[in-house]
């Protein structure tokens, strides 16, 4: 294994200057001996040198979108030299399929304690209780989201209890036309949530939009979520400012209910800004300087004006995987950030209509 820059193994809540940091990133990912196969023959197609040219999270707009490239890529070509020949690898993850093809990332064991870590701090900030059990109805198998919250309850002192969510299936028989089908597929789901939530003790649900609104349909899973549920983590695809308001005031009234904006390809999520009012947007703050977003008009690549809407743009820099200048699918309100954060906060998150001559299909996830 070869030393990296401190800079790059500090704790998730140091202050840092996040310039320097990109820096000392930039040596580990782009110097033959630390940096990855992938990064390492790509650099050769750049007229720009990583090393030098790269100095301020600004000049990230200078990369290529390379993604797509992530669907045929050898994973061990992404791993850096710098981790040695046994590389503490946590799992192989995909991309949901939602724009096609699905993507690959290696979740290396440093990132993912990090990212808990962090995590881990917002769920304080918004009173989530520990040492309570957790229910996640969330994709596992090739989706990190399920190792995600599966590490988190164990750091943070409860037992995991899983059901088995594919949302590829579901955006296959959507995209055949065969609902009623899908429609099965989400009852087969609230059953087995149903199940748990009856006979354990459950404090925290994690679940999407689509599965709480079928939920809610059910008096009975209402009072059993209110009675014995403390704090609701909504993940996965975006809900509705309306429907936020209802699940807060009316539905879920005693349940802390708090959500998360992210995917696979930047290894984790933004956080939902702690002291929101129900009828504030939902304000989502990035893990900077690892995890960033900027804003931007798509049709000019420039950044639009704060409280305007645009594409999401997002970067992924760590120690581990650098993924920079990855148009995203979704179009969001541009929020001023918090102090200390890089990049844009945002928020009324929505998906794109179609991405990369796809329709967008989001079904349960």
């Amino acid at each position: 294994m070869s030393a990296a820059d401190p800079l790059l193994d500090l704790p998730f809540d140091a202050q840092l200057d996040p310039d320097e940091f990109l820096r000392a990133a930039m040596r580990w990912h782009f110097s033959p001996e630390t940096g990855s196969p992938f990064w390492l023959e790509f650099a050769r197609s750049l007229d720009f040198d990583p090393l030098t040219d790269v100095r301020t999270f600004d000049d990230l707009a200078r990369f290529p979108n390379v993604a797509s490239r992530l669907r045929f890529a050898r994973v061990e070509d992404l791993i850096p030299r710098g981790y040695g020949t046994r590389p503490d690898v946590v799992g192989v993850y995909e991309s949901g399929g939602t724009t096609g093809t699905p993507k690959r990332v290696v979740v290396l064991r440093d990132w993912l304690d990090r990212l808990v870590a962090w995590s881990s701090a917002q769920l304080d900030a918004h009173g989530v209780p520990r040492g309570v059990n957790w229910l996640c109805a969330v994709p596992s198998g090739p989706h990190m989201v399920g190792t995600v919250m599966a590490r988190q309850t164990a750091y943070r002192g409860g037992l995991a209890f899983h059901i088995d969510l594919d949302p590829r299936w579901v955006k296959k028989l959507i995209a055949d036309g065969q609902s009623a089908q899908a429609g099965g597929y989400g009852e087969h789901l609230i059953e087995q949530l149903a199940f748990i939530l009856q006979t354990q003790d459950i404090g925290v649900l994690v679940t999407t939009p689509p599965i709480l609104e079928r939920l809610a349909r059910r008096d009975d899973l209402v009072q059993l979520v209110n009675d014995k549920v403390r704090a609701i983590n909504w993940v996965g695809t975006q809900m509705d400012p309306d429907t936020r308001h209802l699940h807060r005031t009316e539905v879920f009234p005693k349940v802390t209910l708090y959500g998360g904006f992210g995917n696979t390809m930047i290894l984790g999520n933004a956080s939902e800004r702690p002291g929101l009012t129900d009828d504030d947007p939902c304000v989502y703050d990035s893990f900077s300087p690892y995890i960033t977003f900027r804003t931007i008009d798509p049709e000019t690549g420039r950044t639009v004006p704060y409280g305007e809407r645009g594409q999401v743009v997002m970067n992924h820099v760590s120690k581990s995987l650098f993924l920079p200048n990855n148009l995203e699918r979704d179009y969001a309100t541009r929020i001023a950030p918090p102090d200390g954060q890089v990049g844009d906060s945002v928020a009324d998150v929505a998906p794109v209509a179609t991405f990369d001559n796809q329709t967008v299909i989001e079904g349960v996830y």
